[in-house]
């Protein structure tokens, strides 16, 4: 989690990563910043993120991209 955790802090420092639960619907992040949350996960966590997973509810907190990143390595 620690590892997402600095690549959201890159992308955006000012946001409490802890209680935010609307970085996509509260538009915190714009398209440029979901396109680079989507490519550092993939390579930092050397997963492919398939078109199923890039659903809003799985970007909107950090507890549900971490889901998401464990849910994709389960299938891995």
């Amino acid at each position: 989690m620690d590892e997402l955790l600095d690549i959201l802090y890159e992308i955006a420092p000012d946001v409490d990563y802890e209680t935010e639960d609307q970085l996509i619907d509260g538009k915190v992040f714009d398209s440029f910043s979901i396109i680079s949350l989507i490519s550092e996960i993939s390579e930092v966590f050397d997963i492919e993120i398939s078109p199923k997973y890039l659903v809003n509810e799985n970007f909107n907190s950090a507890k549900a991209m971490w889901a998401m990143i464990q849910a994709i390595r389960d299938e891995e």
